[in-house]
């Protein structure tokens, strides 16, 4: 077994050796290459034996020394993986792929499930694509943590939910996982009367047997769209049905806080506000480990913002608009209002946006559409600028939204200079602010103090 390589880096150390396109890197210290989990592990050693296959099938054997960098070999390879990226096996009831209407590109109807980009992207894994083979490797490399979508520690539940007959054998994964030393993120997409309630509280105490290595376990709600034609019958969340998904959590953490010394689980933000209640404090959260499943990332936004806007002195005379979706917007209007308090000079419209697209049940501002933007902002001619939250775009573009519309012909339509700006306190406040201006040279009046980020 063999990965081909596509180009090397004339500079590099196997550039220098003669190793061109179309060599086969066959292994390295004798360890056979499948994947960029082997090269990288393997690469990392500082005395190197390297087999390759030349264009004719010769075999060409290089020795080196490194400083433990894989990327000083210089070589490039078809995919990032080095290989096709495992697709997702199960038919999950939640899955929201399934959900997506007819018509859009066809990288949006993909669903991984490759335990690969868990260790290099933090993507989420379900284990069933997975052997003992691959656990064993997880364990030898060391690759930790893992993120783990987990839905339920029932296994008849969760093959009922998976749709999928080994849903249920592979959570014993878990617990070799566990034993082995890797730490564990763990996910519950929670629907109403599937896994939450009892379910929920099993799938807590269970998760708590295997100790230390499970770091964290995010509850998140459901998301479901309007095309959800011949699927199964769900229910979205309500104020009550959150609140109880939230004290189950609550009661649980306290039960455990003594022992543990932290939180182990944590409901996701969209639950408090189904449910109308108030964020926890960022202290909650412990290291936010799982902000990219929006459980803490109210909290650790607001908390940011504010510090930075005490650090910041002064602002120029501007007029921008903020573009977000429902769920964010009471957050991001209050953060436009305590800047607009601190600089009367400035002027801030948030420009809330109700996904028709994909239905009104859903509220995040990354599943918000270039075409509803159009729709309900109309005329941006009247700011200096507006800015838009990376989530928005998509598909590994820096500018295309979900509906394939650029953030340049989204500019055109609407009459004004759009920008996009990432996603946290800090970083909104540097969009208001102008800063962006000073990190391209031109003058700016602001200043604030670089304080490490909590």
């Amino acid at each position: 077994m063999s990965v081909t390589i596509t180009q090397v880096k004339p500079d590099s150390l196997c550039g220098q050796k003669g190793i061109a396109a179309g060599f086969d890197l066959v292994s390295i210290n004798g360890h056979v290459i499948r994947d960029v989990l082997d090269y990288r592990f393997y690469a990392s050693a500082k005395r190197l034996h390297l087999l390759f296959h030349n264009l004719t099938a010769k075999p060409v054997e290089l020795h080196l020394k490194t400083h433990g960098n894989a990327d000083e070999l210089g070589l490039e390879f078809e995919t990032y993986l080095m290989d096709k990226q495992h697709s997702c096996k199960n038919k999950c009831i939640f899955c929201f792929v399934d959900q997506m209407p007819h018509g859009m590109r066809d990288s949006l109807y993909f669903k991984d499930d490759d335990s690969r980009l868990s260790f290099l992207f933090g993507n989420y894994v379900t284990l069933t694509n997975m052997t003992e083979s691959d656990i064993d490797r997880l364990i030898t490399m060391h690759i930790s943590p893992v993120n783990i979508s987990v839905h339920t520690m029932n296994p008849d539940l969760r093959v009922k939910m998976m749709k999928n007959p080994n849903a249920g054998k592979v959570l014993s994964y878990l617990q070799k996982l566990a034993d082995g030393g890797i730490e564990i993120n763990a996910q519950l997409v929670l629907c109403p009367g599937y896994n939450d309630g009892d379910e929920l509280r099993y799938s807590l105490q269970e998760l708590y047997k295997l100790g230390n290595s499970i770091v964290s376990v995010a509850a998140v709600p459901v998301g479901l769209t309007k095309h959800r034609e011949g699927l199964c019958q769900l229910e979205c969340y309500t104020k009550q049905t959150a609140s109880e998904v939230i004290d189950i959590i609550d009661n649980f953490n306290m039960s455990h806080y003594e022992e543990l010394g932290r939180n182990f689980a944590y409901a996701a933000d969209e639950f408090y506000l189904k449910a109308l209640r108030e964020m926890p404090e960022p202290a909650y959260y412990d290291e936010f480990r799982q902000l990219d499943n929006g459980v803490g990332l109210w909290a650790l936004t607001k908390y940011d913002f504010y510090q930075a806007l005490k650090e910041t002195d002064c602002c120029p005379s501007r007029k921008i608009a903020l573009i977000t979706g429902v769920a964010a917007s009471p957050l991001i209007t209050e953060l436009a209002g305590a800047a607009m308090r601190k600089f009367p000079q400035i002027h801030i419209d948030v420009k809330t946006v109700v996904n028709d697209f994909f239905g009104h049940e859903v509220t995040v501002a990354g599943l918000v559409t270039a075409g509803d933007i159009c729709n309900q902002v109309k005329d941006l001619s009247a700011y200096d600028e507006a800015y838009i939250p990376s989530v928005m775009l998509r598909d590994g573009e820096q500018d295309v939204f979900l509906d394939d519309m650029t953030v340049g012909e989204l500019s055109g339509k609407l009459n004004g200079k759009i920008s996009v700006t990432a996603v946290g306190g800090r970083e909104l406040l540097e969009a208001i602010i102008g800063k962006e201006r000073e990190n391209h040279g031109e003058t700016d009046c602001c200043h604030r103090r670089q304080t490490e980020r909590r």
